[in-house]
């Protein structure tokens, strides 16, 4: 895609924006970006034509810059609520992510909110790990995602403060360990087709093929599975912290959808794209599906309101969590705003 603006924060002076009622401008928001406490800061920015900018944020924790996806509102003159949506396990590689996969361009086109999207972190579950990983690195994704990048994103966006996060697969864990571990932060958590429980062998099974596929040793992340720091960032274990937050959880059962057809989403015809997002996809979704009806269950037991779209069919694929996005943004919204 052609770039129609790219600028160096270094470049830019201070100047005020050149129309405050419309969309912000790359040396206007470059301008405005201030660092967070621990110095991590907004290196360059870039535009493109359909109006999403490609952010280069570096983090201190991590030591390295990180590509960070933002959909500005249509009106920067007015304090604006920021929507973070993570990706799953391959952290948006080969094209795996929200912008390429989804309609959230056009979606939140009119919508005056924020939309982030960082990329990276492929196979880290967006946490602190305990330690470096010789083949992930350093990741450090909880200091990133909750104090590092928000402060950025609310300078350089006009950000009223309010924050909902939302993620699929394994950013649908995620985005309820975030919320555990920045208490307030969140107004609203979407979480579509994933697995809460850590702690359980269920749970340790599922993080711990996940962590493998990415060739990154789990116990790097919380240690082994008998150390104290699983259960510590279950959120099925501590769900009682979640009081108060918007809460939607979806998911489908893994058998076949009006989506899982060689005219269905993402697929145009690709027969095997279909036979794995069939079998790969309907077992991970069966899966997820156990999970959730767990979850639900335990929200309920605690008397913690939440939506839960339990969908008969549908396997674990970008379609569905389009939808999804769509079905819980409402709520979110609701959330942001109130």
């Amino acid at each position: 895609m052609a770039l129609i603006c790219a600028v160096s924060v270094a470049a830019v002076p201070a100047t005020a924006r050149s129309d405050p009622s419309g969309p912000i401008t790359v040396a206007a928001a470059i301008a405005a970006a201030r660092p967070a406490a621990d110095g991590s800061s907004l290196v360059d920015m870039v535009e493109h034509l359909d109006g999403m900018f490609d952010l280069r944020v570096h983090s201190t924790a991590m030591d390295t810059d990180i590509l960070v996806k933002v959909l500005g509102a249509p009106d920067s003159s007015l304090p604006t609520p920021t929507l973070y949506l993570l990706n799953g396990a391959s952290g948006g590689a080969d094209a795996s992510s929200w912008p390429e996969q989804t309609d959230v361009v056009d979606f939140f086109r009119d919508e005056q909110v924020t939309v982030v999207t960082p990329m990276g972190g492929n196979g880290s579950y967006f946490t602190d790990w305990r330690d470096d990983d010789p083949i992930l690195g350093r990741q450090r994704w909880t200091t990133f995602l909750t104090q590092e990048l928000p402060p950025i994103i609310d300078s350089a966006f006009n950000g009223s403060g309010a924050d909902a996060i939302a993620g699929i697969s394994m950013a649908a864990t995620s985005v309820f360990q975030l919320a555990l571990a920045a208490p307030g932060r969140y107004r609203a958590i979407g979480s579509y087709s994933g697995c809460v429980q850590t702690s359980d062998p269920l749970g340790q099974a599922m993080i711990g093929a996940v962590v493998l596929r990415w060739r990154g040793n789990p116990i790097n992340m919380w240690g082994p599975p008998s150390d104290p720091a699983w259960a510590a960032n279950d959120p099925y274990v501590r769900a009682e912290m979640l009081r108060g937050t918007a809460i939607y959880v979806s998911t489908g059962t893994g058998v076949p959808g009006p989506l899982d057809t060689l005219d269905g989403h993402g697929i145009r015809g690709n027969s095997g794209k279909l036979v794995s997002q069939l079998v790969n996809g309907g077992v991970l979704e069966a899966i997820t599906n156990q999970c959730a009806h767990a979850l639900r269950d335990r929200l309920q037991q605690l008397n913690i309101p939440a939506t839960f779209d339990l969908r008969p069919a549908g396997t674990h694929s970008w379609g569905y969590w389009q939808e999804d996005l769509h079905k819980s943004w409402p709520m979110i919204r609701d959330a942001l705003n109130g």
